[in-house]
Parts: C-alpha cells; sequence; structure tokens
C-alpha cells in the first residue's frame, strides 16, 4: 500500500506534498511541541479538517517530515560519498564540505529538527529518532579513515559526526550568528566552509 509520504513524493503540487513542504518549514522553526496542526494548516490556507484527511493527527505528519528530511540527508551523502570516492583527502573534506554546508543552508529544518531530536524527547508513541545509517560508514571509509567499508569503528564514525555537528550548529544558530559576526547570509555561509576547512583539514590531513 502506497503511504501517504510516498503519494506526497510521487505528486510535487499535490495538496499532500504542499502540506508536506509547510510541516517540514514549521516543525523545523519551532519543534513538536512548539507547532500546531493549525499553523501548518495556516500556511497552506486550507482548513485543518483538510489536514487530517491528507495527514491524520499531528504526530504522523511529524513523523512523516522526519522520514522525508532523513531520506533527503542519506540521498545527498551517498552523492558526495560517490563524488568524493578515490580523490585526495584533502580534497575529498573540501568537497564534502561545500556540498553539506550547501544542501545544509538550502534545507535548515534539516540541521533544525537534528538537534532539536538530540535535546528533547516527544511524547508521541510512533515518532522515531534521526538514525546513524551505513552511509556514515560510507562517508568514513572515502575519508580514509577505514579500510574497509564493513568495518568502520565507532571512532572513525564519530569523526564524520562531529564535521556533520559543526556544519549543524552553524546552519541552526545562523539568525543568532550573523549579526554578532556582522556578516550577510552570503558571506555567512562562505566563512562557515571556510572555518570547517581549516579545522577539518588540519585535523585529518
Amino acid at each position: 500500500m502506497t503511504t501517504a509520504l510516498e503519494k506526497a513524493k510521487q505528486n510535487p503540487d499535490s495538496m499532500k506534498a504542499k502540506i508536506l513542504l509547510a510541516a517540514r518549514k514549521i516543525f523545523g522553526e519551532y519543534g513538536f511541541h512548539g507547532t500546531t496542526t493549525r499553523m501548518i494548516a495556516k500556511a497552506v490556507n486550507i482548513d485543518i479538517s483538510t489536514l487530517y484527511y491528507h495527514w491524520g493527527e499531528k504526530g504522523d505528519l511529524y513523523e512523516a517530515v522526519i522520514k522525508d528530511i532523513n531520506e533527503g540527508l542519506r540521498c545527498k551523502l551517498v552523492a558526495v560519498e560517490k563524488e568524493i570516492r578515490g580523490k585526495p583527502l584533502g580534497e575529498r573534506l573540501e568537497i564534502a564540505i561545500d556540498e553539506m554546508v550547501d544542501y545544509l543552508f538550502d534545507n535548515p529544518e534539516t540541521s533544525n529538527l537534528t538537534l532539536l531530536r538530540y535535546f528533547m524527547k516527544t511524547r508521541h508513541g510512533k515518532i522515531m529518532d534521526f538514525q546513524v545509517p551505513e552511509y556514515i560508514s560510507d562517508i568514513a571509509f572515502s575519508m580514509g579513515l577505514a579500510e574497509r567499508r564493513k568495518d568502520v569503528s565507532p571512532q572513525a564514525k564519530m569523526k564524520v559526526l562531529t564535521i556533520m555537528n559543526d556544519i549543524h550548529n552553524y546552519v541552526s544558530g545562523e539568525n543568532f550568528f550573523r549579526p554578532m559576526l556582522g556578516l550577510d547570509r552570503e558571506d555567512y555561509i562562505k566563512e562557515t566552509k571556510e572555518t570547517l576547512k581549516f579545522y577539518s583539514l588540519a585535523a585529518f590531513v
């Protein structure tokens, strides 16, 4: 049976897809507890009954958002892993940082919801956690942190997560950090990349 999420992804112009997009942004800004179905319905200019018809309860929609974000991140990391494979380590790091910074700044709800899931719990029994899937091992292997793709140590995975978490912090903290630094958005993203490369290249290369 096709799920509501699969239907939304198959038809980006559908009402299901429009609700999902609005929910991603609003959950990403306010979290699960700070978001109401009324807020999402208002953003799409529909009534609550229409939202429930397409997605069910708030927890069901949130679960779909988490799955959608996980899948988007997985696809991006797989693409990055393929792009950097076989290149010198320094070049691999630079490409991976550039690609992931751009992706996450384009999809800030990914970073926001990832960090919210680290520190907060929901009362909804069906909510799934963000996982640390196999592609983290693939990135670690491609960075030369493991000799075999299927035998990546926790330490190597944590090194990949360190870079990912640094990016999440810069993305999620943009509205706080940018005024402090006096940078426009374009320069802030550029400096984020340069700062991450400065520390990562020194640590890994």
